[in-house]
């Protein structure tokens, strides 16, 4: 009887064995078939991402997801990328800029829906509104009217870490301009991968 072997995805060498390397101990132990195949999509994911004719497409998902979900760097992906194809140095800073300045400006939509919600929340429990300011005295008095005084402009400080993502949200929040905002994201988040990169391609030359 012939017997079916799942083909091998393109340029999954590598990342295959990797994996592979980091689950074939007993340390693992059994999955479940859920855990499987969590596993074989990762597997797939990855290897597709590492294409090179998908390689702006995953620069874009790295930088997008790493400014709003998860507390992860792009710069690497990109300076990886760029050391593969040195031609591709602009198309990777501005797709990077692109789905970083995107991810922005989801945060901010999360803090204008958070804020929308509050003022419904007050609206319905007018007595909570003592409790918040005592709560957060201090950011009312001082932080929010001093971002609100600035505006937009501090976003360009959106590339910082820690702070930069919920910056975006706070920009949100305070229902500063939008279209101001986000073009002070991108030139911030513009600045940073230029400069990143630059400086990672003229610290590490030799690495391929």
């Amino acid at each position: 009887m012939h017997q079916f072997r799942p083909r091998k995805s393109r340029g999954a060498g590598p990342v295959s064995d990797t994996l592979g390397d980091l689950c074939s101990g007993s340390s693992c132990g059994p999955v479940s078939g859920m855990e499987a195949w969590l596993e074989s999509s990762l597997h797939w994911l990855l290897a597709e991402l590492a294409l090179p004719e998908v390689g702006l497409s995953a620069i874009f998902l790295v930088s997008l997801v790493s400014a709003t979900l998860l507390p992860m760097g792009s710069e690497p992906a990109v300076f990886g990328y760029v050391k593969l194809a040195p031609h591709m140095f602009w198309p990777a800073i501005l797709v990077a800029t692109l789905g970083n300045t995107i991810g922005g400006a989801i945060s901010y939509a999360m803090g204008a829906g958070a804020h929308k919600a509050y003022l419904r929340w007050k609206e319905k429990h007018p007595d909570g509104d003592d409790a918040r300011a005592k709560a957060g005295g201090r950011w009312h008095d001082k932080i929010q009217p001093w971002l609100q005084d600035r505006g937009p402009v501090m976003l360009l400080f959106s590339w910082l870490p820690v702070v930069g993502d919920p910056l975006c949200a706070v920009a949100g929040w305070l229902r500063l301009s939008f279209w101001p905002s986000v073009v002070f994201m991108a030139i911030g988040k513009f600045l940073r991968y230029l400069l990143m990169t630059g400086a990672l391609l003229w610290a590490f030359p030799g690495v391929a």
